[in-house]
Parts: structure tokens; sequence; C-alpha cells
């Protein structure tokens, strides 16, 4: 027995309110859309985040580790992978928790806008 025999033919996406068929949707209820949207979302959060942890890690690098002037070049490459790891890891954790909160209504429109 699958999820999808608990529902009707069309369901209603939780997030944009919008009726869909059944084979749209997945589990959460959310449409492809909504999907795209919510992903979208947390890249942008993700790059802030990611932002955040690489100056961090520019912070320590330079009060902690005090590098010579001969190689401060040379620490731009880890603190770019820095950025950008952290970025992967703060995209996922605000995707998961999106999905976790599965806000009603989030991306619906009322009529006539």
């Amino acid at each position: 027995m699958s999820w999808r025999d608990r529902y009707p033919e069309e369901v209603t996406c939780v997030r944009c309110l919008e009726v869909y068929d059944q084979e749209r949707l997945d589990r959460m209820l959310w449409c492809d859309v909504c999907r795209v949207r919510a992903r979208e979302r947390a890249a942008l959060y993700g790059w802030l985040g990611g932002a955040v942890f690489g100056l961090a890690c520019a912070v320590y690098v330079w009060f902690a580790i005090r590098p010579t002037d001969l190689i401060v070049g040379a620490w731009t490459a880890p603190l770019v992978m820095a950025v950008w790891i952290g970025q992967k890891v703060v995209r996922e954790f605000i995707y998961g928790a999106m999905l976790l909160s599965n806000s009603r209504a989030v991306e619906a429109v009322p009529p006539g806008s």
C-alpha cells in the first residue's frame, strides 16, 4: 500500500493552495513549484550563512594563526572553500527546517492580486 492510495486523484498543495494531480505532489503535499521556491529561498539563506561562517574563519585565521605577509594570499582558497561548504550545510539545514515546519499556505497568493 502506497501513501498515494490514501488521497484522491486531485490534491491541494499545502503551500500554495493550488489543486494538482496527485502525481505532481510529493509526500509532504508540496507541488514542484513550491519545492523549487523553497530550495531557492534556502539557497539564499545558505549563502548568507556561508558568508558568516567564512568571515568567522577569516577572523580566526587573522587573529589566532596570524599569517605572515608572504602567505596571506594563500589563505584565500581555504576561506573560499569554507564559504562554499558553509553555504551547503546551512542550505540543507534551512530546507530541512522548512520541511519539518511544513507551514500552511506560505506560497499562497490571494485572489485578485
